[in-house]
């Protein structure tokens, strides 16, 4: 599963923060809850503007730019395959 970078954004990721690609494309940013702490409103952090295609999934990679991967489907028929299996 080879991931394709779509955009050069560089985004400095900090720690405890969740870093996602939101509704309009964009890098939006929020505190991530710990414990009993309470999670924050996500804020914008860099404004892309990417076209997202359906069956895709979008991340922040490691270098701080947005890729995508192809989304797997599908994995739970297999499994309830392989039992209708087992009981014959």
């Amino acid at each position: 599963m080879a991931a394709k970078k779509v955009a050069k954004v560089g985004v400095k990721k900090e720690k405890g923060c969740l870093y996602f690609v939101d509704k309009n494309g964009d890098v939006s940013c929020a505190i991530m809850a710990r414990g009993n702490k309470k999670g924050g409103k996500p804020k914008k952090v860099a404004k892309v503007g990417v076209k997202k295609e359906e069956g895709y999934l979008y991340f922040i990679d490691k270098q701080g730019d947005i890729s995508c991967a192809k989304m797997v489907r599908g994995g739970k028929k297999k499994k309830a395959a392989k039992k209708a299996k087992k009981r014959k």
